[in-house]
């Protein structure tokens, strides 16, 4: 009897272990490589990877003979094509896109049916080549949840790096906007005031599993209130931010418009300023001395700007007021910036724009006077350095996870090649580009 369970046992532990799916190989045959947006290109090379990672790059065309263990590999044709690292937007609400009952929908709209939508808003980001984002403040429970499911493979999607909710002060940008507190509580909300009070604000996203931490440093453009842009969160609280952040392991993302409140910011210590659109020459300097990142997002001015021109209903009279005068002055401030020398990562404030249009952040980069190679800097290598993830993404090479996409035009020469990549791989996986967006609210077209 217990001879025969035994070989039942090793029946079943032999037929599971032949179940189990053998490795995927696949071989990329790369006409121009861009490996590492800080190098030459490269003509002729392969890329060889097993699962989801990039075992080795090699000169010429590789067969799949002459690569051990990846006999039936499969060889993806990309000889015409200008292959590079997987973009990555660090600056992006995943969860949400501009539509006009938008202050209804903040009190009505569910966190699953939040979390879906993100879903989709995510692979439309990963179809326009952004294989990794770094998400900066929405729905806690809708954003973690979708960050988790790709994480496991439950579903496709980029990578996520989730803030959960930003942290403002009451009555700040990204406060409630004047809901009675039972409708919007803050303990939920992300609401702080006082040093105390800031710093368990903190504490209380990296419980439930926020990777960085973002606040609001100024005012804001789409607050529904006509506080303008300038300091919001005293010198005090946003230390307090920052250390409790820094002490916990989280880098700090500050929302901030106005030079006072910007600057406040950077003495305070924070990784990087989202917008910076009042920076000026010795705002820079001070960008310098500190080592902080600047998140342009010059396609959020872009769009909020229009907006407020051709639809001058969409927005309440104080949002349109902030939209046209913020939208101008932000390619200045990048500018600025670029020729000071400062560290910039590439960033959109996607949500504001619509999901998908990210890479039109690059052609507004270059119109501000960006130089093609250093907006793929900013876009690979300097986002991955912002995010921490260096050792897993930003470029190709044995060892990281195989984000890679293609484009039939070079985009060193002509930026706006990436705005149509021809394909796009994230961990491993293939991306179907043939998919049309679901039609929620497109606006506007780019």
């Amino acid at each position: 009897m217990v001879r025969n369970i035994l070989i039942l046992v090793s029946i079943i532990f032999s037929t599971a272990l032949s179940a189990q799916v053998a490795d995927q190989w696949k071989i990329i045959h790369a006409g121009t490589l861009l490996s590492d947006a800080r190098e030459d290109v490269r003509s002729e090379q392969s890329i060889i990877v097993r699962n989801n990672e990039i075992m080795e790059v090699r000169d010429g065309y590789v067969l799949p003979s002459q690569v051990s263990g990846a006999a039936n590999a499969m060889v993806i044709d990309l000889r015409g094509q200008f292959v590079m690292s997987g973009l990555i937007d660090a600056h992006t609400h995943i969860l949400s896109q501009q539509e006009p009952n938008g202050r209804e929908i903040r009190v009505t709209r569910s966190s699953q049916l939040t979390t879906l939508m993100g879903l989709e808003f995510g692979m439309r980001t990963l179809r326009a080549g952004f294989t990794t984002i770094r998400n900066v403040g929405g729905d806690r429970n809708a954003i973690f949840a979708l960050r988790d499911a790709i994480n496991q493979g439950i579903v496709m999607g980029p990578r996520i790096r989730a803030a959960g909710q930003g942290i403002t002060p009451t009555g700040g940008h990204g406060d409630g906007g004047g809901f009675r507190d039972d409708i919007f509580p803050h303990p939920h909300s992300g609401v702080c005031d006082g040093v105390a009070e800031c710093r368990k604000a903190v504490r209380t996203q990296v419980k439930y599993g926020a990777d960085h931490i973002k606040y609001v440093a100024t005012g804001g453009v789409l607050s529904q209130t006509a506080t303008g842009t300038g300091q919001q969160f005293t010198d005090e609280e946003q230390v307090a931010l920052v250390q409790a952040a820094h002490a916990m392991g989280r880098k700090v993302a500050a929302h901030a418009h106005g030079k006072i409140g910007l600057e406040a910011a950077l003495r305070a210590g924070v990784d990087s300023i989202e917008h910076g659109s009042y920076l000026d020459e010795e705002t820079a300097e001070l960008f310098v001395q500190t080592g902080a990142y600047l998140v342009p997002t010059l396609i959020a001015g872009y769009t909020v700007e229009r907006i407020a021109t051709e639809r001058p209903d969409f927005f309440v009279p104080e949002v349109r007021q902030k939209a046209l005068e913020v939208g101008p002055v932000m390619r200045n401030a990048l500018r600025i910036a670029y020729e000071r020398g400062v560290k910039i990562a590439f960033g959109t404030d996607a949500g504001v724009n619509d999901h998908g249009t990210n890479a039109y952040e690059m052609v507004l980069m270059n119109e501000a006077g960006m130089a093609e190679r250093d907006i793929l800097i900013s876009a690979t290598v300097n986002a991955a350095d912002l995010m921490d993830l260096t050792d897993i993404t930003g470029t190709i090479e044995a060892g990281k996870n195989a984000d890679i996409i293609a484009t039939a035009g070079n985009p060193l020469e002509d930026i706006s090649a990436l705005m149509r990549p021809t394909f796009v791989m994230a961990r491993g996986n293939d991306v179907n580009l043939n998919v049309p967006p679901v039609d929620l609210f497109p606006w506007p077209e780019i």
